[in-house]
């Protein structure tokens, strides 16, 4: 019995990890839709549109001519205009401070899903024992997420024509924590709810080992999408006629090119690919073994589509349908391979 229920009277409810489960998949499903709204925005360069962090009167966007000038001239004064967008009319800018503030609304509505639903099965006293504080974690890594966010932006306004792709990169990965974290508590929940003594499933080694190598290439992804490194060269299987350009210039000191330099950050991406399918083929083949041949169909699936997608992207000269395609597979991507990994890792 929870200390609500004591304290007004109230029975002690039954836990009801299969509801809890499917509230919990709807806010991974908005997680997955600020990733892909996300994309979009890095994509048409408009995360610099919104030049301040409101919380909560951030909610209601310029609803007169007057407003949307003020929010047209805070946009001026900072260098992405200055240096890239001075021909950029007012209706331009309309059109990128839509999709900033779409992504901005998206996260505000993901707190208030989480939040409400965590009030709601609390208060009837409905979370099953020792998921309080699974949900407690993602509530706060969601607000930490908003900080991430706005030191992100603060990177482009005074220096720089955009954001930190290093910025840039933390962001996303902080988002595809969030939906992992609740991805794994669903999991858990819906083997809860099939089984009332089943344990939470632990994470093994092969694992992640998967995880780990899939994290490093979505990582080099944001990396390439930050740099534009996806426009250096846009053939495939080489760059250019080498599989490394000759006469690349290098930075000094030399560990910067991991993650400053553009066609050496293109070369890893391309590559470590591959690295990541291995990984993944072994998660799969040995959770298909331990009963999770679903996920592991996904995994395969996936990683084709993924594939396909990357070399499209560079192909088409990274046309935005085609390179959002390709970072919204890779989160579904995420999602098959804990599946697998969750198969793996179930405990009697």
């Amino acid at each position: 019995m929870t200390s609500a229920q004591r304290r007004w009277g109230r029975p002690a409810a039954t836990p009801r990890p299969l509801a809890l489960s499917w509230w919990l998949l709807l806010v991974a499903a908005l997680v997955f839709l600020i990733i892909v709204v996300g994309g979009i925005t890095r994509l048409t360069e408009s995360g610099l549109s919104i030049v301040e962090w409101k919380p909560v009167r951030g909610i209601i966007p310029p609803l007169n001519a007057e407003q949307w000038q003020a929010e047209f001239a805070a946009y001026q004064a900072i260098p992405q205009y200055i240096e890239l967008n001075t021909h950029m009319t007012l209706e331009g800018f309309k059109q990128i401070y839509f999709w900033e503030y779409v992504h901005r609304l998206i996260a505000r509505a993901i707190g208030l899903v989480l939040a409400l639903v965590a009030l709601a099965f609390w208060w009837r006293g409905t979370i099953p024992q020792g998921y309080g504080r699974r949900i407690i974690v993602i509530l706060l890594l969601g607000g930490l997420q908003g900080v991430i966010g706005w030191w992100m932006v603060t990177s482009g306004l005074q220096y720089r024509t955009e954001v930190s792709h290093i910025r840039l990169a933390i962001h996303l990965m902080a988002a595809l924590l969030i939906f992992a974290v609740i991805l794994w508590t669903v999991f858990d929940l819906r083997a809860l709810a099939r089984d009332p003594a089943a344990r939470p499933a632990r994470l093994t080694g092969i694992g992640a080992m998967a995880l780990a190598v899939l994290s490093v290439q979505i990582m080099y992804g944001a990396f390439t999408a930050g740099l534009r490194a996806g426009y250096a060269f846009s053939s495939w299987p080489k760059m250019g006629d080498n599989w490394f350009p000759a006469n690349t210039p290098m930075l000094d000191p030399a560990w910067l090119n991991l993650f400053d330099n553009p066609i050496v950050v293109q070369f890893i991406h391309r590559w470590v690919a591959f690295a990541a399918a291995a990984a993944l083929g072994v998660l799969a083949m040995r959770a298909a073994k331990r009963g999770g041949r679903p996920a592991a169909r996904a995994v395969a699936a996936l990683l084709l589509v993924q594939i396909l997608l990357g070399i499209a992207t560079l192909h088409s000269g990274v046309r935005i349908d085609i390179a959002v395609a390709h970072q919204g597979v890779a989160a579904l991507l995420l999602a098959a391979s804990l599946g697998s990994a969750h198969a793996l890792g179930r405990r009697p």
